[in-house]
Formats: C-alpha cells, structure tokens, sequence
C-alpha cells in the first residue's frame, strides 16, 4: 500500500501523450514496475533478515508484457542467488499473458510481422518475428491433445465432414490446399472435434487415410454421415463408417437444381417446387414430394427435374432416422461455422507459407469451437437412443401401401400447385 501511495503522490507527473491527455498504458505500465520490483525488494529482505545475508546491487532484466516492456529489478545478495519464478522465471523474456495474447492473434491468421506491429502498439519495444512465432507454437500443445483424445466410450451416431480451400506453399508453389475437419454428436447429444488434416480432395486414398484415423481414436457406433459433395468420399466413409448411411446436404442439391434454371422466373419456380420437399414431416411425405420435385419441373427446366432424381437415394437418408433429428441433419450446417472462421482467418493470410501454420490456424479455430459446444446440447440426452432402436428400424423399414401412396402424391400435387398459384399471383399483384 505504502508503494502505491507512493504513486498516487506522483500523479503530478503522470504519463501524457501530446495532447496533454494521460497515457494511462504507460502509467499502468510504471505502477507494475513499481509495485513488482518493490515486492521483490520486500521478498529479498525477508530472505536476508532470515538467513543473515545481505544485498549487493541489482540485476535489470526486461520483462514483454501486455502493457509495454517493464524494466525488472531482480535484486542480487552477496552469498546464494535470488530469483522470484512467481513473478519472473528463469530465462524468461516474455509474459505468459502476452504469450496467450499473441496466440490468439496468430489464431485469427494475423501473420506474425503483423503480430509484431501489434506489440510495438501495446508498448513491447522488441518482439522479434522468430519470437511472434515462438509464441504461435504454443497452439501446437493445445492443438495437439484436441486431436489426440480418445474418443471410446460413447458411440458417435452422427458425424459432419466439410472441406475448406485455402491457398498454401506445397512443393515450392502456392496452390489451393483442402483442409477437412470431422465433427460428431456422441450418444449424450454433445457436439465435439473429431479430426482434423489436409488432403487430396479428389483422392478416395486420401479421405480413406482420414477417416480411419478418427475411426482408430475410438469413433465408432456411426450411423449417418453428412458430408460435402467431393469425389472419393462416398466410398471411403462406406470402407471406414460400415453400415453408415451417406446423407446429402439438402441445401446445397436445391441450390444445384436452381442453378440448372436459365432464368429468374424458371429458377424460383424450381426453388419453390424443390424446398417443401424437405419440409415435410413424414418419411412417407419426404419421399413422395421428392417424385414429385423430379415430375414438376419437366416443363419449365428439365436439368432440375433430373437432379433431385440423382440424388434422391443420397438426399433422403435422413427419413431413416428418428423425425426430431432431421432439421440438424438433412444439412451441413454443424460445419458451416468453422468453414466461415477459417475463410476469415485464410483472407487475413492470403498464403500460408507452409502446412503448419494451416493445420495450427484451423485446429485453433476447432479447439474455441469445441469449448464453445461444451456449453449446450445439440441434441437432448434422452433423444439419442432412438437412432440404435431396432423396433424402430424395422417399423420405418416398411413401405407404404399403393393406395396411401397414391393419395400422398395428389394431396403434394395439389399443395404445390395451389403453393405457385398463390407465389404468382402475389408477383403478379
């Protein structure tokens, strides 16, 4: 107390910018000076008062921290040595909060010359690039044990795979490089990183390599898997997840059928024939609207009629799973935040210069992820024994009656019909 009314008697002579306003940084900056070494000093009287040793001098050591560079006056005794490791330790040039802070900015895809332009503003008078770099590292261990972790004991019914494209040096050139990432849903209904890795995109060897490394860790009881459309992949997750159903992402096919539409006018007429289909709440309706979406279109954009009838064994796996599921898995969207946080990060990049700080960038963005999903459920715990119910399977298993079908299908003919009538005639109003 007696060194902080010391201070506050100064306050005359306060740090000030130009302007004559306070330079409150700076003065935070000289209270810690102040306040550290004079516990140190109090520290180092104790120890001489108890041993019968004395001081001789001081030994100037400068500390990076998050408020500037402090100038730390270690004090030296005359027998033995003193070193206060709960404020300084042994070699240390740079405080722990400002290694975690320079971390998380390496995070975020800052390069470390940006990093080191960010530190000369927090008042670090030398932080070389080696050292921004150093520090970034630090990621690796929490990086690590996130990919490492053992993931037996509860089963994974779902999993989402997403691939990303950013630009990285590989062989000397820059070149688009796909980073993919896993995530499931356990049997208790928390989300959590499954893995993580670069990869051939285009290589079922290399998808294969991926997942039978998540599949090694203990990820197992697999019963859907909503990936990103990307060749090879269809094949490896049936070597890797057998018995796994392969559901595509619903959004992304409607946007495909849009896209075959020359026009706006045909384009939002697909759009509205396409959508109700995976808005339908029986498995019986899903299907029946699905032969309805590849019936409709015929006359206005044949390319659209013709996709859904492609997809549909792919599209319309989520059916066979329980109905209060089907919203969180007919898409992708598990996948679409941490696709969004690496484009961010890869934009601030633009290259990365090797495949290290990619892995180190995305893993990053996994692990705030993954604590984020330790807040809440995706799904509820009592929910998640549906998916491995057997009566359950056998019941969905059966197909409708022909007369029930047949009604199906008029009743969506009509729904649709009066659904574009009534689209049109407020266009047309």
């Amino acid at each position: 107390m007696d060194i902080i009314s010391e201070a506050a008697m100064t306050a005359m002579r306060m740090p000030r910018f130009e302007d004559g306003t306070i330079n409150l940084q700076e003065l935070i900056r000289q209270l810690t000076e102040t306040v550290v070494n004079g516990v140190m000093d109090a520290e180092a009287d104790g120890m001489c008062a108890a041993q019968g040793n004395g001081g001789s001098g001081y030994r100037e050591r400068r500390l990076a921290t998050c408020v500037g560079t402090t100038t730390m006056r270690v004090p030296k005794l005359r027998t033995g040595s003193f070193l206060p490791e709960d404020v300084i330790g042994r070699c240390q040039r740079v405080d722990r909060a400002l290694v975690a802070a320079v971390s998380e900015t390496c995070a975020t895809g800052t390069s470390t010359r940006k990093v080191q332009g960010i530190a000369e503003k927090m008042g670090v008078t030398r932080l070389s690039e080696d050292q921004a770099d150093a520090m970034a590292k630090g990621l690796d261990a929490d990086v690590g044990e996130l990919l490492s972790r053992d993931l037996a004991g509860l089963r994974t019914p779902y999993v989402w795979l997403g691939a990303t494209y950013v630009r990285c040096r590989r062989d000397g050139r820059a070149a688009s490089t796909a980073v993919v990432t896993a995530i499931g849903c356990d049997e208790r209904g928390w989300r959590r990183v499954l893995g993580v890795s670069v990869v051939d995109t285009g290589s079922c060897d290399s998808w294969l390599a991926f997942l039978r490394g998540v599949r090694a860790r203990g990820a197992d009881g697999v019963r859907l898997v909503t990936p990103d459309a990307h060749e090879g992949l269809r094949r490896a997750i049936a070597e890797a997840f057998q018995g796994a159903a392969w559901q595509r992402c619903v959004v992304r096919l409607m946007r495909g059928c849009m896209r075959e539409a020359r026009s706006r006018q045909p384009r939002r007429r697909v759009g509205r024939i396409v959508a109700p289909v995976f808005r339908a709440r029986g498995a019986d309706a899903v299907r029946t609207m699905c032969h309805l979406a590849c019936e409709m279109p015929q006359d206005c954009c044949p390319g659209a009629a013709r996709l859904p009838e492609e997809a549909e064994p792919d599209a319309l796996a989520y059916p066979d799973m329980p109905a209060s599921h089907w919203r969180r898995l007919r898409t992708n969207n598990a996948q679409e935040r941490t696709s969004r946080e690496t484009k961010r990060g890869s934009r601030v990049v633009r290259v990365f210069p090797s495949v290290a700080p990619l892995e180190r960038l995305v893993g990053a963005v996994m692990c705030d992820q993954d604590e984020e999903w330790g807040d809440a459920r995706y799904f509820a715990e009592g929910m998640m024994a549906e998916p491995y119910d057997e009566k359950r399977e056998e019941k969905g298993a059966e197909p409708p009656m022909p007369e029930r079908q047949a009604e199906l299908l008029e009743f969506a003919r009509k729904a649709t019909e009066a659904s574009l009538g009534l689209a049109d005639g407020l266009e047309a109003a």
